[in-house]
């Protein structure tokens, strides 16, 4: 069953997704013309905010962790994207390494990790797990709720090359974010694929570099379909050298998210919008949802209580916050039941292969939804993200998950700028 969607009630959008629908050939054709151009991550997720005025991404991750959560009809679809990428990169590649966070304890992304091991399997591939953990001196089975388990194996460094003790992959799939920094043992691998490239990790990677190679592209895809860029892309920007510990540069802060909100407030004022304009601030590199805050005043970045600065400090694996991107809020206007919702599509290579919502009950619209007491819909996409119905009324399921679908190729089109102007430079 579909999610109600209370959007479909409210009518803005439907400008939006009727643009998409009638655009569909002079998009899939422009899409289809930048594959040719640039070469998109292996996968990836975009979670969107559906405001009804404005449908945008929020935030891609470049090492997605909730295949679990994606409809199981639509594996199929998985199976033959990631057989598209794998002959893009290596068409002779038969065995392939995958590392994953360090989560053993998390059930739920372990689910993820062997998900991701059945498809990667089905395109006729030997995968195997090598975990970074240096417990990991063996062997080492962890149990899955559905009583199977994952074989988590050392890594083993030869010159130039890294697999397990029996086993030499033609490839190696991360799954982990490297928000810590690049490990040794990943380093100056030059014989064997990295997928997605290491420069794709928290350690090198930064969100206000990928908004703004996303500028560019909803600037272009604007201008083909006729529409207002801001309809699709947040504003944004950056402040630097922040201590929130010792409130070390808090005025700029405060200077610098005035100015996304009085963009902001132009912009609602220009479209007759009556809610309320906020900003996110949180850490410019790094996912999980830590390092965040909502603000509606530039006022409330001053004087944090000790709680706050905190939680603003660090983000994952304990790494300090010492720069923060600001960001244009979009509010939700979707709900599952009586939670809050945002929708994260899924994409292997350049194709959408499944999505599912973020549910929050105790969040507001205009609040981060990645925090504790989330959980997930995995059955919201019931048909695929890439086939509009052009029978149907523009915010008809089939529509709606087009222009989700739409929406997040962009975003990831701009990873794949993103990476290729940080790709390292050899001597």
């Amino acid at each position: 069953m579909v999610p109600h969607l209370t959007t479909a009630l409210t009518g803005p959008l439907l400008e939006l997704e009727r643009k998409f629908i009638d655009a569909t050939p002079e998009i899939e054709r422009w899409l289809r013309g930048k594959w040719q151009e640039h070469t998109p991550p292996f996968y990836g997720s975009v979670d969107l905010r559906n405001a009804g005025f404005k449908l945008a991404p929020v935030d891609m991750n470049l090492f997605p962790g909730g295949f679990n959560n994606l409809n199981p009809a639509f594996l199929p679809l998985c199976v033959q994207a990631a057989m598209s990428a794998i002959d893009n990169i290596c068409p002779v590649a038969k065995r392939l390494l995958l590392i994953p966070e360090n989560h053993t304890r998390n059930a739920f992304y372990l689910q993820n990790v062997a998900q991701l091991v059945s498809i990667l399997r089905m395109t006729g591939l030997n995968v195997r797990i090598g975990s970074l953990l240096p417990e990991i001196d063996r062997p080492t089975p962890v149990g899955l709720p559905n009583g199977t388990s994952l074989l988590l194996e050392p890594l083993v460094h030869t010159r130039h090359r890294v697999g397990l003790a029996d086993f030499d992959p033609c490839a190696i799939l991360l799954n982990n974010d490297l928000t810590a920094g690049i490990p040794d043992i990943l380093q100056n691998l030059d014989e064997q694929f990295v997928l997605p490239p290491l420069h794709a990790g928290w350690a090198v990677r930064r969100k206000s570099r990928y908004f703004a190679a996303y500028d560019e592209v909803a600037e272009e895809f604007a201008g083909l379909t006729g529409i207002d860029p801001w309809r699709i892309n947040p504003y944004f920007g950056v402040c630097g050298d922040v201590n929130f510990h010792d409130r070390q540069n808090e005025d700029e802060l405060a200077t610098r998210v005035d100015a996304v909100l009085a963009k902001v407030r132009g912009k609602y004022r220009e479209y007759g919008i009556e809610e309320v304009p906020y900003v996110v601030v949180k850490a410019d590199a790094g996912t999980y949802g830590m390092g965040v805050m909502t603000v509606r005043d530039a006022s409330e970045v001053l004087g944090l209580n000790r709680r706050q600065r905190n939680k603003m400090s660090v983000i994952k694996e304990g790494m300090s916050v010492t720069q923060v991107i600001i960001q244009e809020g979009v509010h939700t206007r979707e709900h599952v039941g009586d939670g809050v919702a945002e929708p994260v599509v899924y994409m292997i290579d350049r194709y959408v292969v499944g999505g599912f919502y973020r549910v929050h009950a105790t969040r507001g619209k205009d609040e981060n939804l990645n925090a504790p007491g989330m959980h997930f819909e995995p059955l919201a996409f019931e048909t695929s993200c890439c086939l509009p119905d052009l029978c149907q009324t523009p915010d008809a399921p089939p529509n709606r998950f087009y222009a989700y679908g739409v929406v997040a190729r962009l975003a990831l089109l701009a990873a794949s700028l993103e990476l290729e102007r940080a790709e390292p430079q050899e001597d």
